[in-house]
């Protein structure tokens, strides 16, 4: 797989990662080793970036990923996890104390002295301008709680602001073909400045593997179900934040534009990693084979211009109206 350089961060990651929100929880239940094996598939195929957080699962993602990886002695994988979700965000919450306290959590969950990147996962607004948060990061990493830090942002202005501070390795935020605000400045601004973009959300919760229409239903522990409207949290962490009907018409349009041969899926990945800018792109997987078909991507051809206009056109004809200006 191609290996693309998280310029801070001193890591080479695969182009195509994995995203393990799926072995935590909040997209129905994986046995373990259900989790097990798609983490294997995953790694096989050449995937050399998890990425997880203290809150999926409670715990449960982290875990998983420590386990599969203390079986794998000498692994070259990169462990991303996130923190912060845990409790009521309020920016008072951002502090060295509760730092140190999470990222132990996440080290006892992982197994690991070291905690590869740790992520601040999509904070209050105010933190991203804080400047005694960037200190107590750099403290972490002083500690050697931490090797590096980034953050997961729901705004390119939050974006932007972490770009700024010296020590931020990575930036993750939604990027896909219904989602392209970030194009504009944050994947200029990151490149500039050597910082890593983590690409995640890349099938808009899986509307852009083209698998679902109106007559699709999810279950009642998938936030596809439960967080249609933003009820439990940002609303844009669900289908990107653009209104199901108006995705499966900008799908419907996308799919002929899929060259033969190629999945809708890897098509999707595939204009994400052809994105200046973009490090990795993290889509999740429920077992093997999707696992492996998302790896696959990275070695499929860039898409030519045309395709890459006409995917801007059904953006700008459909998405852009609705959500550009939302996040």
């Amino acid at each position: 797989m191609e290996n693309r350089t998280f310029g801070r961060l001193g890591r080479d990651a695969g182009a195509v990662g994995l995203g393990a929100w799926q072995l935590g929880g909040d997209w129905g239940t994986v046995a373990p080793d259900d989790a097990h094996a798609t983490l294997a598939a995953a790694v096989d195929a050449g995937v050399t970036f998890l990425d997880t957080a203290d809150v999926y699962g409670d715990g449960r993602s982290e875990k998983l990923i420590g386990e599969f990886l203390a079986a794998r002695p000498g692994h070259r994988v990169t462990v991303a996890t996130k923190m912060g979700r845990r409790v009521p965000q309020e920016p008072a919450a951002y502090t060295l104390d509760n730092f140190r306290a999470w990222t132990d959590r996440s080290r006892a969950n992982l197994g690991v002295d070291t905690l590869d990147l740790v992520q601040l996962h999509c904070p209050p607004t105010e933190v991203f301008s804080t400047p005694a948060v960037y200190d107590a990061l750099d403290t972490l990493v002083q500690e050697k709680r931490i090797a590096a830090y980034g953050v997961s942002v729901e705004r390119t202005a939050e974006a932007l602001a972490a770009i700024e501070r010296p020590g931020v390795a990575s930036v993750q935020i939604i990027l896909n073909a219904v989602r392209h605000k970030p194009l504009d400045e944050v994947l200029p601004a990151a490149a500039a400045a050597g910082v890593g973009i983590i690409a995640r959300v890349p099938l808009a919760s899986g509307l852009l593997s083209g698998r679902y229409d109106e007559h699709t239903t999810f279950a009642a522990d998938d936030h596809r179900t439960y967080n249609r409207h933003g009820e439990a949290f940002d609303v844009g962490e669900t289908f990107s934040g653009v209104d199901y009907a108006t995705g499966l018409a900008a799908v419907r349009r996308l799919r002929p534009l899929v060259p033969d041969g190629w999945t809708m899926t890897q098509f999707a990945l595939r204009w994400i990693l052809d994105q200046p800018g973009v490090t990795v792109v993290i889509p999740g997987a429920r077992d093997g084979a999707q696992a492996r078909a998302n790896a696959a991507a990275a070695d499929l051809p860039p898409l030519d211009a045309d395709t890459h206009a006409a995917v801007r056109a059904v953006y700008d004809d459909l998405i852009r109206p609705q959500i550009h200006d939302r996040w």
